[in-house]
């Protein structure tokens, strides 16, 4: 099974992932080390991604789910995958599964404001926030307002793991 973890930048997305990967035994992967020289530099500036941007971008991402399916591993993936043709993209079987961490503007501000020596810019957050397609189908929700902690039992739980 691989897991898909996404949703806005500031809503847990790697800390949530590993620590859900690390509970369950499993690797983790955080799309984030995905991203190419060009795309990391526009997003230090907080110039948003576009499609162009982004397409290579999950196809690394899913060449890389698409191994842990064939061979037959288990992972946790972390990436914001915001709209849901990227979320189709990565669902290369029924072995992936989507968690969609999602937060108030406000806490996310707030966990953005206090965030060090991360690359992206908190200044794409409206814009990340413009282009997130939230799910509308039975895609297990949480809310990242919980601790860490919570959130892993909590999707441990739903996903009977």
């Amino acid at each position: 099974m691989v897991i898909v973890v996404f949703g806005v930048t500031g809503t847990g997305k790697t800390r949530v992932g590993s620590a859900l990967a690390e509970s369950l035994g499993w690797s983790f992967v955080d799309a984030d080390d995905f991203h190419n020289d060009a795309n990391l530099a526009k997003l230090k500036k907080g110039v948003p991604l576009d499609d162009a941007d982004r397409w290579p971008w999950l196809a690394r991402i899913r060449t890389e789910i698409q191994r842990y399916v064939t061979q037959g591993y288990n992972a946790v993936v972390a990436c914001s995958a915001l709209k849901r043709v990227y979320r189709q993209y990565l669902c290369v079987s029924s072995d992936v599964v989507l968690v969609y961490l999602r937060a108030e503007a406000r806490v996310l501000e707030d966990r953005l404001r206090r965030r060090r020596g991360h690359f992206m810019n908190p200044g794409l957050l409206k814009s990340q926030l413009d282009t997130l397609e939230e799910p509308t189908d039975d895609t297990l929700a949480v809310d990242t307002a919980r601790s860490p902690a919570d959130i892993v039992a909590i999707i441990r739980k739903a996903l009977n793991l």
